[in-house]
């Protein structure tokens, strides 16, 4: 899907380097030469001090050990663990060292730690005491694949983890390295290149990745409003207008040909004295949203933005299931079926063949799947069980926002800056989202997906313009660039 940016388990990599045909002590040889690289561009020499396990990921950092001390780096090699566990490679490489390889100390030396003690498929919790004492140095960290005691699959450390300022790993990212809070353990990422062919990587038919910008797409000669797609946002009553008329914004902006906002006279009127380029619909009941949809060949449906949570809003989202060719869920909209999800994934099933996105901060996905985030093994598979349940594309947002489609393929986007965390920004995403998917051309294909992840890849990047502290939605959907 995203060529160069799968994201390989612990266990996939572990099988990439089974079968990529390079041998597992010149790998490792391999691997060493980008950190003994890279730690050069740091700084000037200085004392180093290499913390290893008695695995591979510690045999990784004797080698670097070896070369830095050929660059004439001062050194100290430390070993966590007992000598007799070595792996094989690991034991080769320690009968080179050129420095004795000493019991791990109470106080940390050196001006710059390297943490080769475990890697990304770590099978034991990490010592907290051990993880304090390396923290507590007050020294910069470079890992080497992961912070020791954090988990690679999921992002979240196994006992405690090692704060990192900069993280060495080889061929492709691993899950952890992009999901909170494997993301700030990590500190900066560097993807090192070590000869793995892309055709073993391939092999491991990778289904998860990290999200990319999109490509542009401009638009074809002789296009027209409907060919961009028609959007139709439900709003909110009249004194909770505003996130309507955010997703409304953002669906026009982000690319749809025509945008209306439904709802009932009294909202419409607070509506019509802001909007200009957004066109009114009145509606009442469902079967009103029915026929407005037919006569303004709306493509797609946004429904949940200040909407309210009840049987109304549920009646309009079943009347929107049965009848729109792509349809957002959001907020208000998932709420209104906290205590019905079956009904839900019911009505989404009655046409699988019909793109239906749900698009739930934490909290909303907590209340509409209830218990499902806190017994997946990470937020990855509770996306992706959700979307199996409901037969929909799940948004499950937040700084480590998760895609999953119902197929098991799954996204890990990591663009979004802290200044997303503002009132507002879920509705403008709810309208990226319909402006990407509206487009009836977008619909006759197996593209989707990658709509949806371009939609959340364009709303952190607007995000990224702007000074955090002071970002409001309104700024939001007004620096949105085309896609």
């Amino acid at each position: 899907m995203f060529p160069g940016h799968e994201l390989l388990t612990p266990a996939g990599m572990a099988g990439v380097d089974r079968t990529c045909g390079l041998a597992p002590l010149p790998l490792m040889q391999t691997a060493a030469r980008p950190p003994a690289a890279i730690i050069p561009l740091l700084s000037p020499p200085r004392p180093v001090t290499v913390l290893c396990g008695p695995g591979n990921n510690g045999g990784d950092g004797m080698v670097i050990a070896r070369l830095l001390h050929d660059q004439g780096w001062p050194l100290r090699c430390f070993l966590w663990g007992d000598a007799h566990c070595f792996s094989p490679d690991a034991a080769a490489n320690a009968g080179r060292l050129p420095v004795p390889l000493e019991p791990m100390p109470e106080v940390i030396p050196g001006d710059l730690i390297i943490d080769a003690i475990l890697g990304a498929g770590l099978a034991r919790d990490f010592p907290a005491e051990l993880a304090g004492r390396i923290n507590r140095a007050g020294h910069p960290v470079v890992a080497i694949d992961v912070p020791s005691g954090l988990d690679g699959a999921t992002g979240r450390p196994r006992g405690a983890a090692v704060q990192a300022d900069l993280t060495i790993t080889f061929a492709r990212k691993k899950p952890g390295h992009l999901l909170l809070p494997g993301r700030d353990l990590c500190g900066e990422v560097v993807v090192a290149d070590i000869g793995i062919p892309d055709a073993a990587i391939a092999a491991a038919k990778a289904e998860l990745w990290e999200n990319v910008a999109p490509e542009p797409e401009p638009l074809a000669t002789g296009t027209h409003k409907y060919r961009r797609g028609a959007v139709l946002v439900w709003s909110g009553p009249a004194l909770a207008t505003g996130a309507a008329r955010l997703a409304g914004e953002a669906a026009l902006r982000g690319g749809a040909g025509l945008v209306t906002i439904a709802g009932a006279p009294d909202a419409l009127a607070v509506h019509a004295a802001q909007l200009t380029a957004i066109m009114l619909a009145e509606v009442s009941q469902p079967l009103d949203l029915a026929r407005q949809m037919t006569r303004r060949h709306i493509t797609c449906v946004v429904i949940g933005p200040g909407a309210g949570v009840g049987p109304e809003t549920a009646g309009i989202v079943e009347a929107a299931l049965a009848e729109a060719a792509a349809v957002v869920l959001d907020a208000d909209a998932l709420t209104s079926f906290e205590h019905r999800p079956d009904v839900l994934a019911g009505f989404i099933s009655e046409r699988p063949d019909r793109p239906v996105v749900l698009t739930p901060h934490e909290g909303e996905f907590k209340r509409l799947f209830k218990g499902l985030l806190e017994r997946s093994d990470s937020k990855t598979e509770a996306a992706r069980a959700a979307a199996r349940r409901t037969g929909a594309h799940v948004i499950l947002k937040g700084a480590d926002t998760v895609i999953a489609a119902p197929d098991g393929r799954a996204v890990i986007n990591a663009n979004a800056p802290p200044g997303l965390a503002t009132a507002g920004s879920g509705d403008v995403l709810a309208g990226l989202v319909a402006a990407q998917i509206a487009a009836p051309h977008h619909q006759k294909n197996d593209n989707i997906f990658k709509q949806i992840c371009a939609a959340v890849w364009r709303h952190g990047e607007a995000a990224s313009k702007f000074i955090p502290q002071a970002l409001t939605s309104e700024d939001l959907v007004a620096i949105i660039t085309p896609s």
